[in-house]
């Protein structure tokens, strides 16, 4: 009896959660002693089938009783690996769930053949036909397994290689079943003939073990951990199936075998080592066993398909000149291998549509890539010249600090001197524009600094009081009022206390220096805290009306107010901060510091997440 082992490769039933949902510790341990408790007995069984088979085998004579035996026990194996098959295909997903969906449909049809072989010689008590239509699905039982082979669950492998690797494969297997059909059917449909119907099915039969077994040894060399395993086993018992089918059609030559014969001791190991591989295997590991395949496996496949397609011309010569068969066969080879090319030509033609647009979308990409390396290019050439601008910049600035001191200084000396009622405003603003002139200043040299200053907790409410205090000058030479109310309980911000005193300072210039151009003459310096953020605001009074109009709340900020805000954002970027002005629904104009507390300042270092952005100036 000729019969081919199911070799599988296995994904083993799991036992836990995969979806997210939470497995309790208890109910865990219940189930897998439950699992553990039914596959002991499950195995058990099997070995007690296989058990029983050995010692009828070994001691019982040839009878219609060991036959029957015999063909049921067979069957009952064949089914328990099949059942065993069913839970791994569906508790996985993707390729893997198809490569057990195909191990178990490769022992489906394995145990259809073994339940037909025992239908005639067990319920009809009578031999199985010489030329039958059954022994296809002996020949195909096989296939699905070596396309479970061809998709190498045990590799990462991207969609596009997929597909390819899919239409490689499926060539190669159509070409197989050709085979089969060129050299086994004619002599069962065509023109029968017993002894040709045998030799050639013997002859493809053994080259597909052949195959299979190649298949399971190059994957068994190819993979590690778990799936190595897997492929150890599967190897082992399609070599044990191939040596008891060998081992029987030798004693079927020489007349001296029976169903139930000693002969078949290594058929019942092999059917009996399914149930085994499935209940033994791990599944949580096959995930973590798995690793990067080679490309070369790919260009293998895809060269033999090629190879197959161009064979297709050959045994249509070789069937048109062969004149050692009748010529129906000859008319039947042809015309089948007609039928072939035309069905894989349209599978490569898939396969080229496929390649073309791949190939397009490789091309979109590689333009996308160039236009983004060109862009790149050009930011870091920006960058570059911002770099040399900034140092140019800095340097600069510090140039002009000498002389601005000593502006400062005399313009403060020219207060200081009985002045007229009408020089005394002149040398006020002498003193305004150089004090703001040395606070874009500062803001510049503070912007163009290359390394970030260490930052350390500082009161806000302090360094408020210094720049209100630096400035008062400033504000009392432009007859301003200030009013402060600064939150008491007000949490540390995390920074550098130079640069932060520079952005107040800076704030409360462009403030002064905006309101005093639209006649107002009092600002609010304030702070307060709101969810993990500290604010400075300085508000200027609300302007008056003319009758019902309202006077203009805001124009645009000169050049100078821009560029020193502009250096402010800058800093306060670095301080995870922000700096934004508004205008108000009374008339006023706000200008707003934030920066974040120290715990939040803390939480996003460490987060690298949340940044502040700026707001667009009016």
């Amino acid at each position: 009896m000729e019969e081919a082992t199911a070799t599988s490769d296995l994904r083993p039933l799991g036992y836990y959660s995969n979806r997210g949902t939470p497995i309790f510790p208890s109910r865990i341990a219940a189930a897998g002693e439950f699992v553990s408790k039914s596959s002991t007995l499950w195995l058990a069984a099997v070995a007690a089938l296989m058990a029983a088979a050995i010692l009828a085998a070994s001691f019982l004579p040839r009878s219609f009783g060991l036959t029957a035996f015999s063909d049921i026990v067979q069957s009952l194996l064949l089914l328990s690996g099949a059942v065993a098959f069913v839970p791994l295909a569906l508790r996985s997903r993707g390729r893997v769930r198809l490569f057990w969906s195909l191990i178990a449909l490769g022992v489906t049809f394995w145990l259809a053949y073994q339940m037909f072989w025992t239908y005639y010689e067990v319920f009809l008590r009578r031999d199985v036909p010489d030329l039958c239509a059954w022994d296809v699905v002996l020949f195909l039982h096989m296939v699905p397994l070596m396309a479970a082979l061809g998709i190498r669950p045990q590799f990462s492998r991207d969609e596009y290689s997929a597909r390819v690797g899919r239409l490689d494969f499926a060539l190669l297997l159509v070409w197989w079943f050709y085979l089969y059909v060129l050299l086994v059917m004619p002599w069962q449909y065509v023109v029968p003939d017993v002894p040709a119907y045998n030799r050639h099915l013997n002859d493809v039969y053994v080259a597909e073990k052949l195959v299979l077994l190649t298949g399971l040894l190059g994957s068994w060399s190819a993979s590690k951990g778990e799936w190595k395993r897997i492929y150890a086993w599967l190897f082992g018992m399609s070599f044990c199936y191939s040596g008891a089918s060998t081992l029987c059609n030798w004693a079927i030559a020489r007349k001296t075998y029976y169903t139930g014969s000693f002969f078949d001791i290594p058929l019942f190991a092999a059917m009996a080592s399914l149930t085994w591989i499935a209940l033994r295997t791990k599944a949580e590991k096959l995930e973590s066993d798995a690793c990067a395949g080679s490309s070369a496996y790919g260009l293998w496949v895809a060269r033999c398909s090629m190879i197959a397609v161009f064979s297709l011309p050959l045994f249509a010569v070789w069937a048109m000149f062969d004149g050692q068969v009748p010529s129906r066969v000859r008319l039947f080879r042809v015309s089948l291998t007609l039928l072939a090319a035309f069905s894989m030509g349209m599978i490569i033609l898939v396969r080229q549509r496929i390649l073309d647009r791949e190939l397009v979308r490789l091309l979109d990409h590689s333009c996308e890539a160039i236009e983004h390396l060109k862009r790149l290019q050009a930011q870091i050439l920006h960058t570059e010249k911002l770099a040399s601008v900034g140092q140019l910049v800095g340097g600069a600035a510090h140039e002009l600090n000498n002389p601005i001191t000593a502006m400062l200084g005399y313009s403060d000396l020219l207060l200081n001197t009985p002045l007229t009622a009408e020089q005394k405003p002149m040398a006020a603003k002498i003193g305004q524009y150089v004090r703001r002139t040395k606070s874009l200043v500062a803001s510049l040299i503070s912007f163009a600094r290359q390394a970030p200053a260490p930052k350390t907790p500082l009161d806000l409410n302090t360094l408020a009081r210094t720049a209100v205090k630096l400035t008062e000058p400033h504000w009392k030479a432009l007859d301003f009022d200030i009013q402060t109310r600064f939150d008491v309980a007000l949490p540390k911000v995390l920074g550098d206390s130079n640069q932060l005193l520079q952005v107040c300072l800076q704030l409360i210039g462009t403030c002064l220096h905006v309101s005093s151009e639209l006649g107002g003459n009092v600002l609010t310096v304030s702070t307060e805290h709101n969810s993990g953020t500290c604010m400075l605001q300085i508000i200027s009074q609300a302007l008056p009306t003319v009758g019902t109009e309202q006077l203009p709340v805001c124009s645009p900020l000169d050049p100078e107010d821009a560029l020193g805000l502009s250096a402010c954002q800058g800093i306060l970027q670095e301080h995870r901060g922000r700096v934004f002005r508004e205008r108000r629904e009374d008339g006023s104009l706000l200008l707003c510091m934030e920066l974040p507390a120290v715990a939040a300042a803390n939480a996003k270092e460490a987060t690298v997440s949340a940044m502040w952005q700026s707001q667009p100036y009016a």
